[in-house]
């Protein structure tokens, strides 16, 4: 099996943090030289010398302290504005300590002033080292959910989760990129585009990583389970060998682990049958309303309902971490897309809203 260490995920600098004595992630020079590298923060023909000699320092000394003067004088506002974003961002990081405090800090604050895609690079680099030494490719496409807007779609009783981005792209350009677009305005016919469902077939595959256009094009399986018709009208209910939703479930107890030092159990549902259902919570903002009104009681609409791709029970190890008022209650979580089949999860809701008896 590869290292699955050295995916396709190497871009996100998990390899330019060093771990503190808790085991958080601290930056290293080489990490703030990788944000520097970005698009937002590159140097372009049109940079100005203001902008040159700025980026040129920092990439000499990252941490270094930029006086205001040095961004005033850059001629494009939009570059101004990018590197204040980042420079923001880098001071909080270095005064929280490490990426998790300064996460965690991020939501705690109330208001977030931080740029969701920076907030999505930093999950990607924290769940990526979560998962070093994993070899199960199934986590790791999970684990993607975690900091990459995803598009659900339900397709012959299959529950099946595609990166937003890799399949809008394609229906854009049909997998070609800017000529693909051009060709596809011109009326051109262009050749299929086949995304791949991951299975035992491509697994060691998608292990080895991709490059360019291949990155993140593997579609992951959400279905809770497969149901064959049988003769005299019997139903044989089979639960998968590769579940996504049991996948996603033991990515999230290690993201629950590494934060709050805690074990808990986390396993997928179809319903929920709980006259003491006590605490909930949504892993996204679409089944934290269907949960809160199911909860109260409201009438859910079946479109609504519809959209619910999962629940899970969550069950602490030792109760003891629980808040007295609920010790020995299931946490239930959500999973839902959004009416256009879209899915954003919200992992820093594991952080603020479970019943610790001893939160962060």
């Amino acid at each position: 099996m590869p290292d699955s260490s050295n995916n396709i995920w190497s871009s996100c600098g998990h390899d330019r943090l060093t771990r503190n004595a808790r085991g958080w992630l601290v930056p290293t020079d080489g990490y703030w030289r990788l944000w520097l590298e970005r698009p937002e923060l590159a140097l372009v023909e049109e940079s100005c010398a203001a902008e040159q000699a700025l980026h040129a320092a920092l990439v000499e000394t990252p941490t270094r302290v930029v006086a205001p003067h040095e961004l005033e004088a850059f001629e494009d506002a939009d570059a101004r504005a990018n590197h204040r974003l980042f420079l923001d961002f880098r001071n909080a990081v270095i005064a929280a300590g490490s990426l998790e405090a300064a996460y965690a800090g991020f939501f705690k604050a109330g208001a977030i002033q931080i740029p969701p895609l920076f907030l999505d690079l930093v999950v990607q680099a924290l769940v990526c080292r979560l998962l070093d030494g994993e070899t199960d490719a199934w986590q790791w496409r999970a684990a993607e959910m975690l900091f990459r807007r995803q598009r659900v779609r339900v397709q012959e009783g299959r529950v099946l989760s595609g990166d937003s981005e890799v399949l809008d792209l394609l229906n854009e350009t049909g997998g070609m990129g800017a000529v693909g677009r051009l060709l596809m305005q011109s009326g051109a016919t262009i050749p299929d585009v086949q995304i791949e469902v991951l299975g035992d077939d491509n697994a060691e595959r998608y292990l080895r990583g991709q490059i360019g256009a291949g990155r993140f094009n593997f579609v992951l399986d959400l279905t809770h389970e497969i149901q064959n018709e049988l003769p005299h009208g019997l139903t044989l209910t089979m639960t998968r060998a590769q579940s996504g939703l049991k996948a996603l479930a033991a990515v999230l107890e290690k993201w629950v682990r590494h934060f709050h030092g805690v074990e808990v159990k986390i396993q997928p549902e179809s319903r929920v049958e709980d006259p003491s259902w006590r605490w909930h919570l949504g892993l996204d903002v679409e089944s934290t309303a269907l949960l809160n009104d199911l909860y109260l009681g409201h009438e859910v609409e079946s479109e609504r309902q519809q959209r619910l791709i999962s629940l899970f029970r969550l069950s602490f190890v030792d109760a003891q971490h629980m808040r007295a008022d609920v010790r020995g209650k299931p946490v239930y979580l959500g999973l839902a897309m959004g009416p256009e089949g879209l899915l954003k999860l919200k992992p820093q809701n594991l952080l603020l809203n479970l019943p610790l008896a001893n939160p962060m």
